[in-house]
């Protein structure tokens, strides 16, 4: 079915078509399987909406689990967690070596996952600063086999406040 295009002020119009683009080996990688993902800071639910504080200097587990709500198993994935801090006017900062550090790796691979299973992914973070800061939480498809390019799929990110060490008495 052809698309009629039509821009005014180019003094341009046209037909398009999306036919023989979309077949079948793209559809199957644009639907998205019925995936339930679950991120656990320091041991309690996160949310998009939620702030997660911890202190700095202090160890943070992150815990990131996948179920398989399909009816078809899926993976291995690759799990790559970025943190970034934004700074509310368009620019995010994603050099943080000198302020969060990850105990571990921030790349987790997940094998198969069966219908109806679940996998958790489970690491820790260390942040030396006090500050605001996101985690962004990506996997993409890490099977050898792939006929497409690489593609990221990105979780909603995890916020979490670093506040300062409790002071010591007498200190």
């Amino acid at each position: 079915m052809p698309l009629n295009v039509s821009h005014p002020s180019l003094r341009r119009s046209g037909e398009a078509s999306v036919e023989g683009v979309l077949n079948q080996l793209v559809l199957e990688h644009l639907q998205l399987a019925p995936l339930q993902w679950d991120v656990l800071v320091n041991g309690k639910p996160c949310d998009c909406d939620v702030v997660a504080d911890c202190r700095s200097g202090d160890a943070v587990s992150l815990e990131v689990q996948l179920t398989n709500l399909s009816k078809n198993s899926v993976g291995p994935l690759a799990l790559t967690v970025v943190p970034y801090q934004d700074y509310q006017n368009g620019v995010q900062n994603y050099e943080l070596e000198d302020a969060v550090t990850f105990i571990g790796s921030n790349t987790f691979y997940i094998d198969t996952v069966k219908p109806k299973e679940s996998s958790v992914c489970v690491g820790a973070l260390l942040f030396l600063y006090t500050g605001d800061f996101y985690l962004n939480i990506k996997f993409q498809d890490d099977s050898a086999g792939r006929d497409l390019p690489l593609a990221w799929f990105t979780l909603p990110s995890v916020h979490i406040r670093a506040l300062e060490p409790p002071q010591q008495a007498g200190a």
